[in-house]
């Protein structure tokens, strides 16, 4: 399919979305606790206001203890991708070290069939220490694991016919991993990381993208971690610093008037299994991308982090944890598609120079006229 001008403009556009943990924590002002089963038709109902709102990713978190629901993100995402039509579906994370590489390759593959190549994956290593000896895995292997497991599944995405052999599982004779991916391509492959230099060089000796999901600690951390990624793009010879693909996290809550964001925010954050009895919100907003306040306020944040990170290809935001409400979070969409976005999106391709490299998207998408 010919692609319009207009659509072009958009599959070189900045990407924006939302992202969710999907935790189940009770709300501070009334003590109510949602069940796991209306805390998981309320992700479901986020992500259909956020294509609903014109937003271009709704990604899932994996987890595979309480109290988090999204133990199994292709089942959320093959739900969603039957109910949307331009909706990029994503991870925040998918667990590379305790799931089985083979299994990750089916279901993703599946997944994009399904989307018609909507589909890209963020892969990680999970930092719940519990966790890896219930997929008989060892965190102390946390980065040899993330490793080998990945070198594996490029090899299944990419070649028809696979032998193999690891330390982390039983080789592989002969094996051919189906369905293949989408019209010989697979899904795109996001690398995140809090902490590690280690997965930062992954990245980018594969050429894939990098996510920082900085929304908890201060921006110098991620900066040094994003200086490193783009650094050793380049080396590895897939272009200029600049061109390497970034992506980065956020926290907003927004109300038209800051000081109601203030007000209506601070219980929930106070009280945030995460940072709740730590410092001051004001101390975390100054410290951290977090922004409680305007839809202006949040448009000025969001546009300062291109200021130290470089032009960047995805932002995604977190709206949705902490035990808010469902309707509370459906009206930060709503002023996130109307009054933030829209904003946001003219801004930054303003102030992007030529030859920073468009957001990924799967050739299937974008033939389709998908504008995510």
């Amino acid at each position: 399919m010919q692609l319009t001008l207009q659509s072009m403009d958009r599959v070189n556009a900045m990407q924006f979305g939302v992202f969710t943990v999907g935790d189940v924590t009770t709300d501070p002002t009334d003590g109510r606790t949602p069940t796991e089963h209306e805390r998981i038709r309320a992700m479901l109902a986020i992500a259909l206001k956020a294509e609903e709102v014109g937003l271009d990713v709704f990604a899932t978190g994996e987890h595979h203890n309480p109290p988090f629901v999204p133990s199994s993100p292709t089942t959320l995402l093959g739900w969603i991708a039957a109910r949307t039509e331009r909706l990029i579906l994503s991870t925040a994370t998918t667990l590379i070290t305790t799931n089985d590489p083979v299994k990750i390759a089916e279901d993703y593959a599946m997944l994009q069939h399904l989307a018609d190549g909507r589909v890209d994956l963020m892969l990680g290593r999970g930092n719940t220490g519990p966790v890896y000896p219930w997929f008989g895995q060892d965190i102390r292997q946390g980065i040899p694991l993330a490793i080998e497991n990945y070198a594996l599944l490029r090899r299944l995405w990419r070649e028809d016919v696979v032998d193999w052999k690891g330390r982390f599982r039983t080789p592989l004779r002969g094996f051919t991993s189906t369905p293949r991916p989408l019209d010989g391509v697979p899904p795109f492959v996001w690398h995140g990381s809090i902490r590690s230099p280690e997965i930062a060089e992954q990245a980018a000796h594969h050429g894939d993208g990098f996510f920082a999901n900085h929304i908890f600690w201060p921006k110098e951390h991620f900066l040094r971690l994003v200086d490193l990624y783009r650094r050793r793009w380049a080396h590895h010879g897939h272009g200029a610093p600049e061109q390497a693909i970034v992506g980065l996290g956020g926290q907003v809550f927004m109300r038209k008037n800051s000081g109601d964001a203030v007000r209506e925010f601070r219980p929930y954050f106070d009280n945030a299994p995460v940072y709740g009895h730590g410092p001051s919100l004001e101390e975390f907003t100054e410290q951290t991308p977090l922004t409680v306040g305007s839809p202006q306020q949040v448009i000025e944040k969001t546009l300062t982090f291109r200021e130290g990170f470089g032009d960047y290809q995805r932002q995604l935001f977190l709206i949705d944890h902490a035990g808010l409400p469902l309707k509370t979070v459906l009206e930060q969409l709503d002023l996130l598609g109307e009054e933030v976005v829209p904003v946001l999106r003219r801004e930054f391709a303003a102030r992007r120079p030529a030859g920073v490299a468009g957001p990924p998207r799967h050739p299937a998408a974008v033939a389709g006229g998908s504008d995510g």
